[in-house]
Formats: C-alpha cells, sequence, structure tokens
C-alpha cells in the first residue's frame, strides 16, 4: 500500500523540494501552505500527479486530513530575516501552535513527525563549531528571538509528545542552505549577493565580513532529512555542511562567479546577528551515515544558473508586504 505523507510548507523552498524527493520515493504526498511566503510556481510541476494533492491551509488553524498518514514533516514557517521581522507574529504562532497542531495530528494518525528545527536554536553562539549539546546564546526580546524562541519552543514541545506520548518524532537542525527556487529577494546572504550581481550592484556585506556561515547544498540536506525521518533516532540532530567561510570571502566568491566587477560594501551589523556558523556533524555521521557531497563551486554554479534564467522583472521584484 502507498504510504501517504504530509510536508506542511510545501510551496516554499525546502518544503517543494522535499515533495519532490517524496514523490520520486512512491509516495502520495499531500502538500500544505498558506503562501505568506511560499511559492505555488514551485510546486505546480507536480499539481498534474496522481499522487500529489494540496491543502492551501495555515497550519496554526486547527489541520483536518482526511484518510492515513505514515509521515509529518512540519516545514511550515518564514525563514528569512526579512520575513519574520515583517511577521513576528504568524513566526511565533507556526512555530508553537502550527507545531502543536502537527504533533496533535500525528498522534491521531498515529504517524511520525519530523520537525525542522535549525542552527538559529544556538543564536549567537558561543562554541564553535556547534553541537547538538550546546544549549545555545539566544536573545529572547531581540529582533530575532521571534524565529530563534519559535524554533526552541519547536524541539521542547516535539520532545514532550515524544516522551508523555510516546510519538514518534525526529528533529533535524538545519544549517544555510541554498538551491535553485531560493527567492533572490528574501534578505540572506547567498542569493542577496547573487541578486546584486545580476542587476550590477555593489555587494553588501554587513559589519567587517568576518562573521562566518557554511552552506550546505539543497539536495544533500534533502537526503539527510529523508535518512533522519527513517531512523531511530529521536534527539536533534544537525544538518548542514562544515566548509565554513567568512562572508567576506563568500562575496568575493560571488563577483568572481557571476564575472562582475563589483565592489563590496560595508553596513551596520545587524542586532543579535550571529558571528559564527558551523555545524558539527559527527552525529548524522554516525547514525545517519551522512555527510554532504555538493561542493560549494558545483552547487553555486547550479544556483546561479537557476537565478540567471529567470524573468528580467524577478530580479527586481520586491520582497512581499504583509498584513498585520
Amino acid at each position: 500500500m502507498q504510504k501517504r505523507v504530509l510536508i506542511t510548507g510545501a510551496a516554499g523552498f525546502l518544503g517543494s523540494h522535499l515533495c519532490d524527493r517524496f514523490i520520486k520515493e512512491g509516495y502520495h504526498v499531500i502538500g500544505m501552505d498558506n503562501l505568506i511566503t511560499g511559492d505555488l510556481k514551485n510546486i505546480e510541476h507536480l499539481f498534474p500527479l496522481e499522487s500529489f494533492e494540496f491543502y492551501h491551509h495555515d497550519v496554526s488553524k486547527f489541520i483536518h486530513v482526511p484518510g492515513t498518514l505514515d509521515y509529518i514533516l512540519h516545514f511550515a514557517s518564514p525563514a528569512s530575516p526579512i520575513d519574520y521581522l515583517k511577521i513576528p507574529i504568524p513566526t511565533l504562532k507556526v512555530g508553537s501552535l502550527g507545531t502543536h497542531n502537527c504533533l496533535g495530528l500525528a498522534k491521531a494518525k498515529r504517524a511520525r513527525l519530523l520537525i525542522a528545527s535549525t542552527s538559529e536554536v544556538y543564536g549567537d553562539p558561543l562554541v564553535h563549531p556547534q553541537t547538538e549539546d550546546y544549549w545555545g546564546n539566544v536573545n529572547p526580546v531581540g529582533p530575532r528571538g521571534v524565529y530563534d524562541e519559535a524554533k526552541r519552543f519547536q524541539e521542547a514541545i516535539t520532545m514532550a509528545y515524544h516522551t508523555y506520548h510516546d510519538l514518534e518524532t525526529r528533529i533535524v537542525r538545519i544549517f544555510n542552505t541554498y538551491g535553485p527556487r531560493m527567492r533572490l529577494n528574501d534578505g540572506r546572504a547567498l542569493p542577496a549577493f547573487i541578486g546584486q550581481a545580476l542587476r550590477g550592484e555593489d555587494l553588501t556585506v554587513f559589519g567587517d565580513g568576518s562573521q562566518t556561515r557554511s552552506f550546505c547544498y539543497v539536495d544533500d540536506l534533502v537526503e539527510g532529512i529523508y535518512r533522519l525521518l527513517h531512523s531511530n533516532y529521536a534527539f536533534p540532530v544537525n544538518i548542514g555542511n562544515p566548509d565554513e567561510i567568512s562572508l567576506k570571502d563568500f562575496a568575493e566568491e560571488i563577483i568572481k562567479l557571476t564575472g562582475t566587477n563589483q565592489k563590496i560594501v560595508y553596513k551596520p551589523l545587524p542586532t543579535d546577528d550571529p558571528k559564527q556558523r558551523q555545524p558539527d556533524i559527527s552525529r548524522a555521521k554516525e547514525i545517519l551515515g551522512w555527510e554532504p557531497t555538493v561542493s560549494r563551486r558545483e552547487g553555486l554554479k547550479i544556483t546561479y544558473d537557476y537565478f540567471k534564467a529567470l524573468p528580467k522583472e524577478e530580479l527586481y521584484k520586491l520582497p512581499k508586504e504583509f498584513k498585520k
């Protein structure tokens, strides 16, 4: 019998790639998204398939899905600073109420639930690289607190359901990920740099550019998530690429990749912006037999080609405006 999986945030960057993977693996996929940051263009190629259906729904409200469910992947959430700074309350709701609703559905359907947590639970880390045992350095009332604390609560309530209700749960902590279907103007470094290069603008680096990030190609991330879902491990697992680079060096990489001659301009560092990001993936290697296989050079070329092929108006498209 064909297994059924619900993927929330299905029209988003990561959610849409997960839909593709589970369709490829022979699952019946139910995508759910309220489209506040997602885009139906990311999944329109799946609509003709009998093994795919879509629910336009906000998971912060009661979720009803008829029929059996084997797995739930909760990926609904704004994920870029430009989004969650504009819509802080929906960000908190999807991490708290949305997760609670997904947990209730998983309990009712006896389904295994995997939640998408993030390296942001580590805040501006005092430990480097970050291991899953590190509790983090988070400012709960700072501008990033709405996202950081939503994810931390999400982990806490998921573990509570696991221990109290004996629910099958998995927690993935996602580090910076990139690839096709990212939004150009979502405020994150990689699409921002490529967008500026394609528009002929100088590249904006915040602070002195010494802060680091570790970029994981989306196919590698999806493979790690797929393995974690089917593992027997309930505690958090870092999935990311430990190949660390400073944002100044990364901007120079993008200039070289795009063949442009823009300069780098520096602006003040935003409040609570993490100085370092590098995952310790020892746990993923040991438990899942997983590590990234796509080099940054290879992944960036694919991603740049994707952005370069977009209609010109996409380059100048402003971020979504959200209702309060």
